[in-house]
């Protein structure tokens, strides 16, 4: 549940005059469903609204043909779909919205039929569904608003509800009351939204569902908080519209047909059938809805005896042969026949849903078969037969028996013979005419020639005839034939020569890689390692790397030992030194040896003397600070700043120092009344004793003695271990103080229930680590050790663990392998996003350097599609993003020299394959990998099965893969809900007042209980839902308090039997497994007292009035003091001073909102400035100021002193005067506190910033750089108080001067969106989710929570929740990961790349490359798809690649291959562009270019609108809204596209449809043989057997007749049914409407294809065209810019969100460069791009790296301007002229040229009139349109964005 917050700039009326004007004022958002929203939570679909959507598939003959159970097929394939998916969902209808399934526009006398149609799904849905989905629910509710409902609100907690709002796909409306019907319906359906909405819901729209790949994609309609204002209106104004509109529509439907309702007395004749005749549902129910018109007299029996005979015929007629001709009578029979029905069906609803009937059919246990009540064709095929038939002879032995059976039933109801005589009423007889579909086996479906030696051995299982004939062989080969030397695609594909690299002052690429070489080097000094140490670079050197044996208890032995054992003696007045110069010491030693032995143990003394010394002098500083909770903060940060000799020689002395300081501390707060509240100071003590236990370091007896005693006299004796060490006799340097009373030091619990509560951040986390040689940094745990044993034996490896376990040295060791191995082998790591490749490259920078011999070569460098800094294929670690990747090696030119040499992949956050956008490219690079990977993530939802894929993967290439899966993060997080005040009122942040961890007690936070989150027992337990060790004991007592008799809590759980006594994290995961296993037998069982444990450990009320701490000073930044609650705007500054308070910074704020970022920051600045102006206006300012200016004066006067003599001695300076003298002045003078203070910077008091982890000049560095980038200003003053904002839509440097600076400690908040929390090294001690979003999802919780609390940093992270509801908390941390789903990799765009691999390089990588992915068993991560399907597939790819002149018969690249191949990811666009460039529309269009300019440029951008950057756009329904965009200047709407293109992408689509109806006819005919009879969601049976199908012994159709005890199911071919040819593409489901193998759209071929047919219709190269196959219009957003070049309207009018603008304009930037650089390379123009386009970008791209440039110019030095070589050396074909027709190399003779030539001469080209030299200034035409077509575009981009 998101909840957008309404900001005060909107207008507050908006949306409240009607249902209308509100939804016309929302702006859904169109996601993927599972993988960006919903995950694995559970949705509520609303029934009336599935149906209405299905209602709308005008294939369902629902008017004639009545058609039930296609309607149900549907419905079952559409919850089918969602299914597979992996949706969560349950189905509820409601009675009060059963008119709402009605589609507008239907016959008044048909809305009966749809009526029933819903019965008969809900009693189908409710009682077949649980068998085949138990998780599936189908619930009935009489209202929205009904206490049933909301009963099941609170016991289900639904994510959101899937609903329909109204807008009809349907072509039907005409008519002007269908008009009114339906705006009525859409008042009704988008009230029901609005009320969803009000109820914290989002709804999912049902009717803009795609199903893409394994995706589901649809509009969501976020829900909102409004204000009181607001909501009055709308709930006033909309509840009585929505009241007066379902009043309209019932009157408006008065003029339904109203049948006759079952009575009970009817009912009761029916039990009085004699048990045992049929055991069919549907058998009975006909035989009563008869028997009740025929009462009535509302029928005559041939009618009657007509419909009995068809309910016996659909069930002895299988599905196959139902595909009948709609027959149709005279007007007047047709009316006869429409009123019939139309009681029918209101006398089955009616008696469906009355309980009486249920009753009967639960005591006869009859089969429930109803789906197939009625079959309109049928019934008319029945009524034709008995006027023209014998049907009694034609009737098989159990039809006869049934029809028997059911006449008595009818006589025994209504007394009426049956009779099977026609009717007399019919006067004539229309007969569909149905032109005759060919067979598969007859009809020719041959597919043009192709061969190829690397595909030839995949493709020989796909049996599909050639079309050998010379015209098919020359069809798609006539424009390559007749092709001069510039149209050749090879020829620029295989450069030779290097690059000449133009260069001047403005364009240096020499320079560009210096500058950002040195932007990385300043980066990679913020990063630190795994002890928070900065990165030193290792100089590598080929070669094994030397291993230091490391031994586990490091002070046996060595230099170290003897270094400290002379140290700790060093007071014993030499004796130490004497006794080490004994026999013990010196055996064996010479001596030149003893001597330098001895120089050692002095060197020794002496430093150790010196550490002790400083140590004396800052001890003497400290002592004079009289808070104890400062003093203690100042030495502990003393110990982490020593260097490790020091610290050897100090830890001792400097812990018992703090340890004195913190017994102080605890001394005063434990007099006070409220003692408890300091309990995490004796925390603090008892993990500093615990250090002091752990020191390797001698410690002194003394120590040990004072340590001892502290443990007595708090009563923790339990922490007391084995000190580690020997002790020695060094006498501490200063004498411990204890308080002078001493009684009320003991804590007031016991000594595990103190640890458990408080311990648990500081306990030991040591797992099963032991020292090991590779590792050097840290002591790697066992499953560490275990991926290093797998990447030294060269293997694959798949790690799963979570955020802080420490992943990353992983990719560091890998990299040092290859990087020690050879010069040569090259790893690739792939990061997810630019940040994070930004991060991973400076990292390399910091560690690693290597000298190289050859110019050229590198470490490492980065290539993204925006910029590249160092040598892509010269470097060994290349850094970059999975687009640059692939087409790295799919490039010809990499495959012969750089791609052999790649030695291993590494893929971050490999979960991002889920993703919708880029996911497919990741999975295609998993199959394509020709080297070991290292695959990493924390968050994949169904690791196993992902595994299993990656092993089939890696098996192709023959490498090993093993999965190693680490389940516990190194510190724990601990969730707190934010509750803001009701005033607050800044005044600075002061002090803060108190150190320890976490966030408890401060005012407005309330601790958040894991367990306390599985509200919905239903949901489960994730995995991953962690306890920390307070939390296992508050779970253990509320188990032990709620236990009963029959649920106890075994009493080896008890904390004091389960737990040593001094705890370790070890211990605690231990009990924690053994709780849950417990938690989770309670969670199953319904009569445990589960619940209540959930209620125990839920937060009392009050709990956040009641804390512990003083507030900050309350008011507000208004007038009035009091703030909003719902405003993240009001509420994030008071959040931010309580973290201060408790030292809880630094922390990122996380909105997934990018202008939601912005807008908060911007009111932290706002109110940190308002602030500080108010305080600058007191006393206290003016004070400061004054004394400032005393302080100037003084310095100028000191500045103006007399020079001293000139003369200089040998202690006298430059400046004059002996520096002794200078040094004795200045310590006089003292110190000022105004040395550093700038009365023009922010104030401390009113800054987040610490200046103290940042020079001034450093910062002064950083915003000169970012002003010379044009950044804006309050970004700068932000960053100077210590705020950033973190998103994709910030300009790149900013980003990593936030990232830097945030690292240095310097910025302390960041508002970020989600794209910070892929493994950027950021670490925090808070995490905020600021505010909800639909993409706070599952996966997105995990990874942002992550970045708290990270390993090296902190041992506790805190996780807060600020605007989110308790609800939507709970449901994040008890929701499962979703699972990975794939996409099918073999695209179109794919098949090409490969070819032109192939084709341009003839290497073996290449075909290695082919054959890996081509041999892949498991070719689709999560599809069902199996080889044979995927090759059937391909083959047919290939064929239409072929038929689009994209490949030659051998398989070569011809023609436009290179400008669709490099628009790959705008499949399937691409191919719409390259349908209308190959039919010569742009040629044709560009002629006049140069005369018409404007006029052609204004079409192109049209068509190109209508291909690229498609957004669809909702049609506006209220009036004034409608008028409005009339009115506006801006175009919403796109007009439709010149019918020249139109026209060629109608054929293009037409022949594409062509080719994969063969398909799926080809392989219909060659793999399913099967019938299809079983419905696809819950596989009902429908139907008889066919002829060819005749079965014995068990009944295959329900209420077969008996025959002899057995049951026989026979099938007359002589039939009475004229049936059509069964389809053998098409279900048979489908073709119950009449439908054949004749499809009409691509869509329509996608989702009526029969099961077992592998069809992915993602992959099919089709764009649909509006208004031909699609009513929703198209946005016009490109065309509005380019018109216009305006911001405002994109956001106003065609509801771009302004946070997405600067994305879509650059994507489309990046198209039409992709465009103009390939027509330039195909027409062999000068060029400096590289063939395969990798600097090609879009202008926002270019904007910023101008920016670069610029700063370049300004900071970098001036280099000499020769030519110079970059990256690969490539050659830019030369400018060749238009020469004559050129013979190509694949043909096979000349015998065959000459008749091909003949051919051509005798049949002419398509084109017949246009020769080379026409062609290619034509398509220089086009080159020149598109060029100035980019031009225009990019200065518009410019004008807005520079």
């Amino acid at each position: 549940m998101a909840v957008v917050i309404e900001t005060r700039d909107q207008d507050p009326l908006r949306g409240t005059a009607s249902v209308l004007s509100w939804y016309d004022s929302t702006r859904p958002m169109f996601i993927d469903l599972v993988g960006d929203y919903a995950g694995k939570e559970l949705f509520l679909v609303e029934g009336d609204s599935l149906l209405r959507e299905c209602f709308e598939d005008e294939r369902i003959d629902f008017d004639s043909g009545f058609q039930i159970l296609h309607f149900v097929y549907v419905v079952e394939k559409f919850l089918e779909n969602l299914k597979k998916r992996h949706c969560s969902f349950h189905i509820a209808f409601f009675e009060e919205n059963a008119r709402l399934c009605i589609p507008p526009g239907v016959n008044t006398t048909h809305r009966s039929r749809y009526l029933l149609a819903r019965t008969v799904i809900k009693h189908h849905l409710s009682l077949r569904l649980p068998g085949a989905y138990p998780d599936v629910e189908v619930n009935v509710f009489p209202a929205l608003k009904s206490k049933e409902f909301a009963d099941y609100l609170h016991d289900t907690p639904i994510h959101f509800v899937m609903m329909h709002d109204g807008s009809s796909r349907s072509k039907r409306i005409t008519e002007a009351d269908s008009k009114e019907d339906e705006d009525l319906v859409k008042i009704l359906l988008r009230g029901a939204i609005w009320w969803w909405n009000t109820h914290r819901l989002n709804v999912s729209l049902i009717n803009r569902i795609e199903f893409r790949d394994s995706k589901v994609f649809t509009m969501i309609v976020e829900s909102f908080t409004a204000s009181s204002k607001r909501k009055l209106l709308m709930t006033s104004n909309f509840t009585k519209e929505i009241k007066e509109t379902g009043q309209k529509l019932q009157n408006l439907r008065e003029g339904d047909v109203k049948g006759t309702e079952a009575d009970e007395t009817d009912l009761e004749d029916l039990s009085g059938c004699p048990p045992g005749v049929t055991t069919s549902e549907s058998y009975f129910l006909a035989a009563f809805g008869v028997s009740e018109l025929l009462n009535n007299e509302d029928c005559d029996i041939p009618l009657a005896s007509a419909f009995i005979l068809h309910s016996i015929t659909l069930k002895h007629t299988a599905l196959s042969e139902r595909r009948l001709p709609l027959i149709k009578f005279d007007d007047a029979f047709e009316i006869v026949i429409d009123e019939l029905l139309a009681k029918l069906s209101n006398v089955f609803q009616h008696t469906l849903e009355d309980q009486s009937w249920a009753h009967f059919v639960k005591e006869r246990q009859l089969d429930i078969d109803t789906i197939d009540i009625i079959d309109g064709r049928v019934f008319r095929a029945v009524i034709q037969a008995m006027r023209t038939t014998d049907i009694e002879s034609k009737l098989s032995a159990g039809a006869t028996k049934d029809w028997k059976m059911m006449s008595r039933i009818v006589m025994h109801l209504a007394e009426e013979e049956l009779s099977m005589k026609g009717s007399a009423k019919v006067k004539s007889v229309d007969i569909e005419k149905v032109k005759q579909e060919a067979d598969p086996a007859t009809e020719n479906l041959a597919v043009l020639p192709f061969s190829h030696p690397v595909f030839d051995k995949h493709l020989e299982c796909i049996h599909v005839e050639t079309d050998n004939s010379l015209p098919a062989k020359l069809g798609s080969m006539r424009l390559f034939r007749e092709t001069t030397h510039w149209h050749n695609y090879k020829k620029p594909l295989n450069p030779k020569a290097p690059v000449v690299v133009k260069v001047s002052k403005w364009r240096n690429p020499l320079r560009m890689n210096q500058f950002y070489m040195k932007e990385m080097t300043a980066y990679a000094a913020s990063l630190t390692g795994a002890k928070g140490k900065a990165l030193e670079p290792e100089t590598i050197t080929v070669g094994p790397k030397h291993l230091v044996k490391i031994v586990e208890s490091k002070p046996a032995s060595g230099p170290a030992a003897k270094k400290l054992e002379a140290a700790n003696k060093q007071g014993d007045k030499g004796k130490a030194v004497a006794k080490k110069g004994s026999k013990n010491a010196a055996a064996g030693l010479s001596a030149k040896d003893k001597m330098i032995a001895d120089n050692e143990k002095r060197r020794d003394v002496l430093e150790g003397n010196k550490a002790f010394s400083a140590w004396a002098m800052k001890k003497k500083e400290f002592d004079l600070i009289s808070s104890d909770q400062e003093r203690y903060l100042k030495t502990d940060e003393y110990l982490k700043g020593l260097d490790a000799t020091k610290t050897n020689y100090l830890e001792g002395e400097l812990n018992t120092y703090a340890l004195q300081s913190l017994l102080s501390w605890w001394s005063e707060v434990a007099k006070t009344k409220n003692k408890s509240a300091g309990y995490h100071i004796v925390a603090l003590i008892w993990t500093r004793i615990r250090t002091i236990c752990g020191l390797t370091s001698a410690v002194s007896k003394d120590i040990e003695t004072e340590v001892t005693k502290v443990c007595k006299l708090l009563g923790i004796e339990d922490v007391l271990t084995q000190f580690s060490s020997s002790p020695t006799d060094r006498k501490l340097s200063f004498a411990f103080k204890y308080p002078t009373s001493t009684q009320h030091l003991r804590i007031d619990m016991s000594q595990s229930e103190f640890q458990l509560n408080h311990c648990g951040p500081y306990m030991d986390r040591n797992l099963d680590a032991k020292p090991d040689a590779r590792v050097s940094s840290f002591v790697p745990d066992g499953w560490q050790r275990d991926v290093l044993d797998q990447l030294d034996a060269n293997k694959s490896v798949f790690v799963v663990a979570p955020t802080s376990a420490g992943k990353t040295f992983i990719s560091f060791y890998a990299m040092e392998q290859v990087l020690r191995a050879d010069n040569d082998g090259v790893l690739i790591y792939v990061a997810p996003t630019k940040a994070l490749v930004n991060q991973i490259a400076a990292e390399v920078q910091g560690r690693f350097s290597k000298k190289f011999n050859l110019t050229g070569k590198g470490v490492w460098a980065i290539h993204t599609r925006d910029y590249r800094i160092g040598n892509s294929t010269g470097c060994q670690i290349l850094v970059t993003v999975p687009h640059i990747l692939q087409i790295m090696l799919l490039s010809p030119s990499n495959s012969k020299s750089w791609a052999p040499r790649v030695r291993r992949i590494i893929f971050d956050e490999i979960h991002s394959i889920g993703q919708a956008e880029d996911g497919v490219v990741w999975e295609q690079l998993l199959l394509l990998a020709p080297c070991p990977i290292i695959a990493l993530s924390a968050t994949v939802g169904n690791p196993e099965q992902f595994n299993d894929w990656l092993i089939e993967t890696q098996k192709a290439t023959g490498t090993e893969l093993k999965m190693i899966q680490h389940g516990t993060r190194y510190s724990d997080l601990r969730k707190y809900m934010y509750e803001p005040p009701k005033s607050f009122k800044f005044e600075g942040f002061g002090v803060p007042n108190r150190a320890g961890l976490g966030l408890d007690g401060l005012t407005g936070f309330e601790t958040f209980h894991p367990v306390a989150s599985l509200v919905d027992k239903s949901r489960g337990m994730p995995d991953d839902l962690a306890l920390e060790p307070r939390d296992c004991l508050s779970l253990w007592k509320a188990m032990v308090k709620c236990q009963t008799g029959n649920f106890k809590v075994p009493s080896s759980l008890d904390p004091a039997k389960a737990l040593p006594k001094c705890i370790r994290k070890l211990d605690i995961f231990a009990w924690e497994k053994e709780l849950k296993k417990v938690l989770l037998k309670w969670m199953a069982d319904s009569k445990s007292p589960f619940d209540q444990v959930v209620a125990e450990l839920m937060p009392k009320t009050g709990a956040l009035e009641n804390s512990n701490e003083e507030s900050s000073p309350t008011s507000s930044i208004a007038d009035n003091n009091t703030i909003n609650p719902l405003d993240l705007k009001d509420t994030t500054l008071p959040l931010l001073y309580q973290l201060h308070s408790r030292r809880a910074l630094p922390a990122i704020l996380f909105n997934y909102d990018r202008g939601q970022c912005e807008s908060i920051a911007y009111a932290i600045l706002a109110q940190l400035q308002e602030a500080e102006s108010r305080w600058k206006e007191g006393s206290e300012w003016k004070r400061w100021m004054e004394g400032y200016e005393v302080y100037k004066a003084e310095k100028d006067k000191k500045s103006r002193k007399p020079a001293k003599p000139a003369k200089k001695t040998k202690d006298t300076d430059d400046e004059g005067g002996s520096k002794m003298d200078r040094m004795r002045e200045e310590a006089t003078d003292g110190s000022s506190k105004y040395d550093l203070f700038d009365p023009e910077a922010p104030q401390a008091e009113f800054s987040f910033a610490d200046p103290k982890k940042l020079q001034k000049s450093e910062l002064d560095d950083f915003i000169k750089a970012l002003r010379w980038k044009d950044i804006k200003e309050e970004l700068i003053e932000l960053l100077k108080r210590g705020v950033g904002i973190h998103h994709s839509g910030m300009n790149r440097k900013y980003r990593q001067c936030v990232e830097m600076l945030f690292r240095k400690g310097f910025l302390r908040v960041v508002v970020a969106t989600g794209t910070l929390s892929l493994g950027i090294n950021m670490p925090c001690a808070t995490v905020v989710f600021s505010g909800d979003s639909v993409f706070l999802t599952a996966l997105n919780f995990r990874q942002a929570a992550g970045r708290s609390g990270r390993r090296g940093f902190d041992l506790l992270g805190n996780v807060v929740f600020q605007g989110i509801s308790r609800e939507r908390a709970s449901r994040l941390l008890s929701s499962r990961l979703p699972e990975l789903t794939g996409h099918f990799p073999i695209t179109t765009t794919l098949v090409l790349r490969l070819f032109t691999l192939l084709n341009g390089s003839k290497s073996e990588y290449a075909e290695k490359a082919v054959n890996s992915l081509l041999s892949q068993p498991r070719l689709y991560l999560g599809g069902q798809s199996f080889k044979e399907q995927v090759l059937h597939h391909l083959r047919f790819s290939i064929e239409y690649l072929r038929r689009n002149d994209l490949l030659g018969p051998n398989g070569e690249p011809v023609n436009f291959t290179s400008c669709v191949s490099h628009l790959y990811f705008t499949e399937n666009s691409s191919f719409a562009f390259h349908a209308l460039l190959k039919g010569r529309f742009f040629h044709e269009l560009c002629a006049d270019i140069d005369t018409k300019t404007d006029m052609v440029l204004q079409k192109m951008i049209l068509v190109l609108s209508h291909l690229f950057g498609r957004r669809v756009c909702r049609e506006i329904d209220d009036p004034e809204e409608a008028e409005a965009i009339k009115r506006s200047p801006s175009i919403v709407y796109l007009p439709s596209m010149p019918e020249e293109a139109t026209q060629i992408l109608r054929k293009h689509n037409k022949d594409t449809l062509e080719i994969f109806s063969t398909y799926v006819k080809t392989f219909a005919a060659q793999h399913v043989k099967e019938e299809q009879n079983s419905l696809p969601l819950t596989h009902t049976h429908v139907g008889g057997s066919s002829a060819a199908q005749k079965t014995n012994g068990e009944t295959l159709s329900n209420g077969s007749a008996k025959v002899n005890g057995n049951t026989k199911t026979e099938t007359n071919n002589d039939s009475y049914l004229p049936s059509l040819p069964a389809p053998h593409a098409r279900s048979a489901f489908v073709a119950l409407s009449g439908l054949g193998d004749k499809f009409d759209t691509i869509e329509d071929l996608c989702s009526s294809t029969r099961e077992g047919v592998f069809l992915e219709a993602a992959v099919i190269p089709h764009l649909e065209i509006h208004p031909d196959e699609t009513r929703t219009p198209l946005n016009a957003y490109l065309l509005d810019f380019y018109m216009h070049g305006a911001l405002e309207p994109l956001e106003l009018a065609n509801g771009i969100r302004k946070s997405d603008v600067w994305f879509v304009l650059n994507d489309f930037s990046m198209i039409l460069a992709t465009i103009v650089t390939s027509l330039a390379v195909y027409l062999g123009l000068g060029t400096d791009a590289d063939p395969e386009m990798l600097d090609v970008m879009g202008s926002g791209d270019t904007i910023e790296n101008d920016g670069d440039e610029k700063l370049a110019v300004n900071t970098e030095p001036q280099e000499s301007s020769a030519p110079m070589k970059i990256g690969t050396p490539i050659q830019p074909p030369p400018v060749m002229k238009k020469g004559k027709k050129v013979a190509d190399d694949w043909d096979a003779s000349e015998d065959t040229m000459t008749a091909e030539e003949d051919y051509l001469k005798e049949k002419g080209m398509e084109n017949s009139a246009v020769t080379d030299d026409e062609e290619y200034e034509q398509l220089m035409n086009v080159y020149k349109a598109f060029r100035k077509l980019k031009t225009q575009f990019d200065e518009k981009f410019y004008a807005i964005w520079a």
